[in-house]
């Protein structure tokens, strides 16, 4: 099977070795150099490839996002009709996002910002320790990045509450669903966390109507993608005071022009997309086996449900 690693830059040895660890016999091909277009039967590729280059392809089988999210697979043109679409599903890429969670929460819950600035200023002030179990914290999106993160943050002695599409339960976590419970969590979120899947239906779902619900002083934190939040909005409810801080780890576009007010506005800490990474060693069996199953007709795992958006 021919698979072409739709990347660029030091990604493409890293992919490219760690799959060929899992199964030397692969024909591996790296973009640009796909070489006879016939013989591409697999692409494992990332949202900077462009999705009209798929068409070059007749005989493939199957296309593999290189993370968990598959937003970037939904824009025009999309990917060939009838191919199935693989996403990935990893221990390490969940672990990573729920250290982002838990070292955002924590910044902004013991008070980081503030001691910052006044170490700036060379000023010894002790200020009011907080009490966790004070602090709610809402996590919007229950797929296995929230779920994990709701219940890293429910140990730590935060309550927590979640909310999603479809009805959930999950131990130790309040959860809620819908446009009622949408409501009810921003309305008890002393910090929410912003872990959803991009869709149509919840592009732009943080704007300003979402933020005057949320607690005076609240903070947002997003690692989700930056068309979640509507990012005036977000400056205008920070520049109000509304809204204490945001930790930022997305953003519409990404890379953010030099000139963008994300940069310097001093409410908010950004991270380059950087929260959770992937690691090619530790998702390419996985990503081996689909192959294998895709050349085999089997089923295949992780499949992206397209009526859905992810």
């Amino acid at each position: 099977m021919a698979v072409l690693l739709a990347t660029k830059g030091h990604a493409q040895a890293a992919w490219r070795d760690a799959l060929l660890a899992c199964d030397p016999g692969l024909d591996i091909r790296l973009w640009p150099d796909a070489g006879d277009p016939a013989a591409i039967e697999a692409v494992v590729m990332w949202g900077t490839h462009d999705l009209a280059d798929l068409a070059r392809y007749p005989a493939l089988r199957l296309v593999v996002s290189m993370g968990a999210g598959v937003d970037h697979l939904l824009r025009p043109p999309g990917t060939p009709k009838g191919v199935p679409v693989a996403r990935l599903k990893d221990v390490l890429l969940t672990s990573a996002m729920s250290e982002w969670v838990l070292l955002n929460v924590l910044r902004f819950h013991r008070q980081d910002p503030a001691y910052r600035a006044q170490q700036a200023a060379a000023i010894w002030h002790e200020l009011p320790a907080p009490a966790t179990a004070a602090r709610r914290i809402g996590v919007l999106g229950l797929g296995e990045l929230g779920q994990d993160a709701a219940g890293k943050l429910a140990a730590l002695g935060f309550p927590v509450a979640g909310w999603s599409r479809l009805p959930k339960t999950i131990p130790g976590i309040a959860c809620h669903h819908g446009a009622e419970g949408f409501d009810a969590i921003l309305r008890q979120s002393d910090m929410l966390v912003c872990l959803l899947p991009l869709t149509p239906e919840t592009r732009g779902i943080l704007d300003a109507g979402a933020f005057a619900r949320m607690p005076r002083g609240a903070f947002l934190l997003n690692a989700a993608r930056g068309g979640h939040v509507v990012q005036p909005d977000l400056l205008a409810a920070l520049d109000s005071g509304h809204l204490a801080g945001a930790a930022l780890d997305v953003t519409d576009p990404e890379p953010l022009p030099p000139d963008h007010p994300l940069w310097r506005h001093p409410g908010i800490v950004l991270t380059p997309h950087a929260a959770s990474i992937t690691i090619p060693a530790s998702v390419a069996p996985q990503v081996v086996d689909n192959l294998r199953r895709a050349r085999e007709g089997q089923p295949l795992l992780n499949l992206v449900d397209f009526s859905r958006g992810y």
